[in-house]
């Protein structure tokens, strides 16, 4: 198992930036794939990008590839997401994942979640 804990959110314009942190605990953290993904009102929670565990492969959803930019530290056990030119279509509360396996962007293949950060983003 692993715990996880994001923080970061908050409320920006559009254009702005902003950057989600994401600490792990209870496992080795370099033994997991850590991914970010997204829930707005009234939809589907949705990927937003992955980052494998040997750090080779990163997967970036199409509807924030070039503006936002996962990162991971070892040492912290954390990972970040760094968002730029935000959209009001980004407005979600935005979770970070784990699993031991493989970068997916399907949902179910994540076993550990955080609790959540709300980011808006006004017009």
């Amino acid at each position: 198992q692993v715990q996880l804990v994001e923080s970061g959110g908050g409320l920006v314009q559009a254009g702005g930036s902003l950057r989600l942190s994401c600490a792990a605990s209870g496992r080795t953290f370099s033994s997991v794939t850590m991914a970010w993904f997204r829930q707005a009102p009234g939809k589907e929670r949705e990927f937003v990008v992955c980052h494998s565990r040997d750090g080779v492969t990163t997967y970036y959803a199409n509807s924030v590839k070039g503006r936002f930019t996962i990162s991971r530290d070892n040492a912290k056990s954390t990972v970040y997401l760094q968002m730029n030119s935000l959209k009001a279509e980004d407005t979600a509360v935005y979770y970070c994942a784990a699993r031991v396996g493989p970068g997916s962007n399907r949902r179910f293949d994540y076993a550990n979640w955080g609790q959540g950060t709300q980011v808006t983003v006004s017009s």
